[in-house]
């Protein structure tokens, strides 16, 4: 009766190391970089030592607050679409940039040099937010702002 038992015993143990999870391991190459991953390249399979990953793991109920606190978040960032007679939600990172002033209109070659000088501190204006701190433009600036040359090549440079 023993030998049955530890028959069975020893069958448990081996099909519920099956499904633990990966042995994950850590090692260092030779240029001083640590890697981890489940697969250690032949190189380094004498100093690779495995990572306790115990503290790391996640409890089924964390895993479901986690899932329903995500789905929550989510929900609460969705943009709805506006009804009738209100303004469109703007996503947070677009509440940092002011609202845009494109210049009402264009310049043409009757543009007289004062029209054009404020149309085109209108487009600088617009501009300005969509600046990053090497001084490009963001491609989203072209959607909201109207491009103005400078009136300097046609009207001379501004005199104080």
């Amino acid at each position: 009766m023993k030998r049955p038992t530890a028959y069975a015993l020893a069958f448990g143990l081996l099909c519920s190391s099956a499904t633990l999870a990966t042995v994950v391991y850590r090692w260092v190459d030779e240029n001083g970089r640590t890697h981890v991953s489940d697969v250690v390249p032949e190189k380094y399979r004498g100093s690779a030592k495995p990572v306790n990953l115990g503290p790391y793991e996640v409890s089924a109920e964390d895993r479901k607050q986690a899932e329903e606190r995500a789905a929550r978040d989510k929900a609460a960032a969705s943009i709805r679409k506006p009804g009738a007679g209100e303004k469109a939600s703007q996503p947070a990172s677009a509440a940092s940039v002011p609202p845009n002033r494109r210049p009402s209109q264009g310049v043409t070659s009757t543009t007289d040099c004062a029209t054009w000088r404020l149309l085109y501190q209108e487009s600088l204006d617009c501009f300005g937010p969509y600046r990053t701190t090497r001084g490009s433009i963001k491609p989203e600036a072209f959607d909201n702002c109207t491009l103005v040359p400078s009136p300097d090549e046609k009207c001379g440079p501004l005199r104080d």
